[in-house]
């Protein structure tokens, strides 16, 4: 699709000429741009329609208008509007408004929800008056409610494709700043000024890394350029928005690619610091990026990933590096891997606020994998009992292909999780671990009889 759209619009003959905004603006009809109502969720059409007969402008906008030209079915729509986030909860009976930052409007139909912001400008903020109270020393926007026109709008957005206006009523594109161009030359370029945008909101520079790699697009030299010098900047952003800006990155169907771009950008040292060990360290490589290619393997199917599972795969090596550490130090194996694992992840919730209520099954995943090793009667159908034991024999067999473990073990548990009752007794192994003796218990004695005290009644220290 997106061929056709370029010959329309570059080279092809078109049935009207485009019309002509002002300051060069372009307004691309449906015949050129290819986008039908069709390929639209029937909630962004309401929020659209419904805005516009009260008076209202109302387009769908950002990345749904870029995925919807590059032939991609968009996941989420957008909408932005003249009317104020007041009268848009007026228009609607299930909205409700949020946000401080940013006040949007989320209105409700059935199980969709659509985003709708109103039009935004930074005009009062450059002019010195109360907004730029909004903005901190580093020139990170703290607050952004300064509402504008159409244009300010587009002008205040990140990326040149996203910030193309779609009209479902008149099935016309609205391009204020060169974005169809630049979805042309598949390129990522930044609104403005490079410096000044990111120091707005240096998730942006985020944000570059992951559309590059997700559309396999280049990023535009001038909105590369300022890079390198300004990620210290990421340290001034809350850990929380990071995260979720990370998320997007790992599940964007394009995780490998995306990751190398952070490295190759130096976005990662404030991020995930441990990028570097895993994608250049010849033990890890192998694992690190076959964990990631068969996740975006998953999303090009359609199929579900695990957020917690994906996580447990990044930092499965530095977790072993810090538990054979600790082992190195005399502690027990099993102690050394639950204190391995609190600390591999509070190291990383240092500078990306990986969730808490991920915990349970990331550490689930990692201590099943030497109990993947204990093949007898009661272990092996204890493991094979346990809740998300598929997701622990997934992690091994992902393991086994990368070469991190035994392939034959891997096999073998392959086979018994779907092999009968009688087969599976067959399959088990001996115990091959000393059982512990029982203690005997000793008859109590009178003060005069024998010598037995306290100290000859301790059991013996538990073997590792």
């Amino acid at each position: 699709m997106i061929k056709k759209f370029i010959q329309r619009v570059f080279g092809g003959k078109a049935s009207t000429p485009p019309a002509k905004a002002p300051h060069g603006w372009r307004v691309y009809s449906q015949a050129e741009h290819g986008i039908h109502r069709d390929d639209l969720s029937h909630a962004a059409i309401n929020v659209c329609e419904g805005l516009q007969k009260e008076g209202y402008d109302a387009f769908v906008v950002g990345g749904a208008v870029r995925d919807l030209l590059l032939g991609r079915h968009p996941k989420d729509f957008d909408v932005a509007t003249s009317a104020t986030p007041e009268q848009v909860r007026a228009v609607f009976r299930r909205a409700r408004i949020i946000g401080r930052r940013f006040r949007l409007v989320h209105v409700m139909f059935r199980d969709e929800t659509i985003e709708v912001s109103t039009f935004r400008s930074n005009q009062a903020a450059a002019e010195g008056d109360e907004a730029s109270a909004h903005v901190d020393e580093h020139g990170r926007l703290l607050r952004d409610n300064v509402f504008g026109s159409r244009e300010d709008d587009a002008i205040r957005r990140d990326f040149t494709m996203n910030a193309l206006f779609y009209d479902p009523t008149r099935q016309e594109v609205w391009d204020y700043v060169h974005g169809v161009a630049d979805i042309q030359k598949k390129r990522v370029v930044i609104i403005g000024d490079p410096e000044a945008r990111y120091r707005e909101d240096p998730v942006r520079m985020l944000r570059a890394a992951r559309l590059a790699a997700k559309l396999e697009f280049a990023i535009d030299g001038p909105t590369e350029a300022p890079i390198r010098g300004l990620a210290p900047l990421l340290d001034n952003v809350p850990e929380a928005r990071l995260f979720d800006e990370m998320l997007k990155l790992l599940l964007s169907g394009h995780a490998h690619a995306g990751l190398e771009r952070l490295r190759a950008l130096g976005l990662h040292k404030g991020l995930m610091p441990v990028l570097d060990q895993l994608f250049d360290a010849a033990d890890s490589r192998p694992f690190t990026v076959l964990a990631l290619q068969r996740t975006d393997e998953r999303i090009a199917e359609g199929k579900g990933v695990s957020p917690a599972f994906l996580f447990a795969a990044l930092f499965w090596f530095p977790l072993k590096q810090r538990v054979a550490q600790l082992e190195a130090k005399g502690i027990r194996p099993l102690q050394a891997l639950h204190e391995g694992m609190d600390e591999t992840l509070d190291r990383q919730r240092k500078t990306l606020s990986i969730p808490r209520r991920l915990d349970p099954l990331i550490k689930e995943i990692w201590i099943s994998q030497p109990r993947f090793l204990l093949r007898s009667k009661p272990r092996a159908f204890r493991l094979l009992a346990v809740p998300r034991f598929r997701a622990s024999y997934d992690f091994l067999a992902l393991r086994a292909e990368a070469g991190d473990a035994d392939a034959e073990l891997a096999a073998w548990w392959e086979r018994f999780q779907f092999a009968s009752e009688a087969e599976q007794e067959a399959m088990l192994l001996p115990d091959d671990e000393p059982k512990k003796k029982k203690r005997r218990r000793r008859k109590k004695t009178s003060p005069g009889e024998g010598g037995g005290g306290a100290a000859d009644n301790a059991d013996p220290a538990p073997s590792p």
